[in-house]
């Protein structure tokens, strides 16, 4: 049945590309169970946020929003006729490092079975939006792929398309790990840890941030769980603190440990950051009938931290209104004498992501169309926080 369903998905695919001239953007049908981002990471488009942005413009969608499986979808993916013997004669670009890559990207997805045939066989030269058509914020910026294995096999590869974070220096902390998952509870017969969906939103806030330039420290690390793109994310006890200490059981301990590291990279990272700030991320735990926005804690008598705080919330709540007009946004920012926020040398906001226990914030940590889009609202407050410090 498997292998059916595979051949029919390939004559779908390749009905449409018999429709499809030079130039024109690739359209596809789902598979069982796509969301945006599972369909954006089948066809290797995942890694930059221009082809996520471009996904949902074409298609008239919010980043939250469900795809219909009986409906078919544009893909910010253009198809050229491969006629003119190279790829930079074709796209009629000069740069070589850039048809290098697009290379490589045809070559990729005939190796994972996406396209039935290299560009040189079937005559179509497929070509992600971010390479020609994402324009940088400098002229004279040129974008480029970089790895960072921490994201894991499927989300390693960057597309860093702009500078606009250059400079800036952040301190990513999921909440618990190793010997302590934080708050649990069970669904379905699986259970659901917040250290392992804190993490999974951490990463994909990481790469966001990385993909504008900015260096970006993951200070909770799991060398064998990068992004992942399952419901239900398995948990495990191997987690480190930067760079490779273990976790200790002691909760003062722990504490003291991340603060301690976050600490001595600031030191180091001073005299040439513009600004440094530490993002704390953690999933709340409360009765199972208390549904609770996105919400953000600041030290108390910390006017930065109380300013980037409000940026994060005012950001998220302007995304909801854009996208679901009608349901409203309850989160707040709150003062909180937390260890982790008094004893750490950068500006720092602690996130709560939602109460794991209630069924409809599990929806924000389940699905992973959801989780994306939060590190996509994280990073636009984000953004909007150091452009406001940097006067940008």
């Amino acid at each position: 049945m498997v292998g059916r369903l595979k051949y029919i998905f390939t004559l779908v695919l390749v009905a449409c590309l018999t429709q499809v001239n030079a130039s024109s953007n690739l359209v596809v049908s789902l598979k069982a169970g796509d969301g945006i981002q599972t369909l954006l990471s089948r066809y290797k488009l995942h890694q930059s946020t221009c082809n996520l942005d471009s996904f949902l413009e074409l298609n008239d969608l919010g980043p939250t929003d469900h795809l219909i499986l009986e409906k078919r979808y544009t893909l910010p993916l253009r198809v050229y006729d491969y006629t003119s013997g190279t790829i930079r004669a074709t796209l009629g670009i000069d740069d070589y490092d850039k048809a290098l890559r697009i290379q490589k990207y045809n070559q990729g997805l005939v190796e994972s079975g996406v396209k039935e045939k290299g560009y040189k066989e079937d005559g179509k030269l497929w070509v992600p939006y971010h390479e020609l058509f994402c324009v940088p914020k400098t002229s004279d910026f040129k974008s480029y792929t970089m790895t960072v294995p921490i994201l894991g096999d499927e989300y390693k590869e960057i597309t860093v398309e702009d500078e606009s974070l250059a400079g800036c220096v952040y301190y990513l902390v999921s909440g618990h790990g190793g010997p302590d998952p934080g708050a649990m509870t069970k669904k379905d017969g699986h259970y659901l840890c917040e250290d392992e969906y804190a993490y999974d939103v951490t990463l994909r806030l990481a790469r966001n941030l990385l993909s504008h330039g900015a260096k970006v420290y993951v200070i909770v690390r799991d060398n064998n769980d990068g992004i992942r793109d399952e419901q239900y994310l398995g948990h495990d006890k191997d987690e480190v603190v930067w760079f490779k200490q273990p976790i200790p059981i002691n909760q003062v301990r722990r504490l003291k440990q991340r603060t301690n590291a976050v600490n001595e990279l600031y030191e180091k990272e001073k005299e040439k950051a513009k600004l440094q700030k530490m993002i704390v991320v953690h999933v709340d735990s409360r009765t199972v009938g208390e549904k609770i926005d996105i919400f953000f804690y600041h030290f108390p008598g910390s006017s930065a931290g109380k300013q980037s705080a409000d940026t994060l919330l005012h950001t998220i709540d302007a995304k909801y209104k854009e996208h679901q007009k009608n349901r409203g946004y309850k989160g707040v920012v709150k003062a909180r004498d937390l260890y982790v926020l008094r004893e750490s040398k950068p500006t720092a906001v602690y996130i709560e992501l939602g109460n794991i226990t209630n069924e409809f914030d599990q929806k924000r940590l389940l699905i992973v169309d959801n989780r994306q889009a939060i590190a996509n609202w994280l990073f636009l407050g984000v953004q909007k926080d150091a452009n406001r410090i940097l006067g940008n």
